[in-house]
């Protein structure tokens, strides 16, 4: 136990230092998101890769020390870190907007934003925010199908893809090709067929122009199979948010070790977590 402490409290003072290290000046966010943005699209075509959720900019510059490739912002994470609630009607859009401004500023690596559902239902208003969200430098970005009204959870499904439509028509304006990701929440939101509306609205999104494709929740190896063989040739990105995914369905998502018959270059992993509680302080 004390080697342990010994290590943490070395980590810890050693922090400054990698912030210094590790974090450009914050106002080259932009200059750099071209190069972010062809760094995270290659990325993509590699294989699977790892996309930890820092919520602030010193997790954010810790989780680059670590060796990490990429990141993408959480709106949950940031939210609780500020002892909000997660969502839309708890953090404004230009708090958030600011938040992945910081991120991009603070890190050289990609960063993808967690823009929920864009802040707005009205595609013309989706594409608005989509072109602010792209001026912050980030390197990719998510739009979700899910309302936030418990009384209708999703998006009926034609508004769900012209949403998705709006937001690629503003990313090719923009003319910075930021990865978008479009989300189906049917997990989440308890779905009475979970897959079932994933697959229907999740190849949809992705003929509408998204660049990959998420549902979060799934987590059942033949059902991130499913999903995989759907969109296929596009990415999909699976969440890892407790050990219910790994180690049993990490073949199947790419990694290491993966049978010859595994799905291949398919599958991007995020791993989420909520703000680390502080350090306890102990006498000797």
């Amino acid at each position: 136990m004390i080697a342990c402490r010994s290590v943490l409290i070395k980590e810890r003072s050693r922090f400054p230092d990698l912030v210094a290290e590790n974090r450009p000046a914050y106002d080259s966010s932009m200059s750099k998101q071209p190069s972010a943005v062809e760094k995270f699209r290659a990325l993509h075509e590699s294989g699977c890769f790892v996309l930890p959720n820092p919520w602030d900019v010193g997790s954010a510059v810790y989780l680059q020390h670590l060796g990490f490739k990429a990141l993408a912002t959480t709106s949950a994470g940031f939210a609780f870190s500020k002892g909000l609630a997660d969502g839309p009607a708890a953090v404004s859009r230009d708090m958030t907007l600011e938040h992945f401004r910081e991120i991009a500023a603070a890190t050289s690596l990609p960063v993808n934003a967690d823009f929920q559902n864009g802040y707005a239902d009205e595609p013309e208003s989706v594409a608005e925010n989509v072109a602010l969200c792209i001026a912050t430098g980030v390197a990719g970005l998510s739009i979700e199908d899910s309302t936030g009204k418990s009384d209708q959870p999703l998006y009926d499904f034609d508004l769900a893809v012209k949403r998705i439509k709006a937001a690629r028509a503003a990313i090719d304006a923009s003319g910075v090709r930021v990865v978008l990701t479009a989300r189906c929440e049917a997990w989440l939101v308890g779905d009475s067929d979970p897959l079932r509306t994933s697959l229907d609205r999740l190849v949809a999104f992705a003929d509408a122009g998204a660049d990959c494709l998420y549902a979060p929740g799934v987590s059942k190896p033949e059902e991130i199979t499913a999903i995989v063989k759907a969109v296929s040739p596009k990415p999909l990105n699976v969440l890892v948010s407790a050990c219910d995914v790994f180690p049993s369905a990490a073949p199947w998502l790419g990694l290491p070790g993966a049978p010859s018959s595994a799905p291949q270059r398919t599958s991007r992993t995020t791993a989420h977590s909520p703000p680390l509680p502080p350090p306890r302080h102990t006498a000797n």
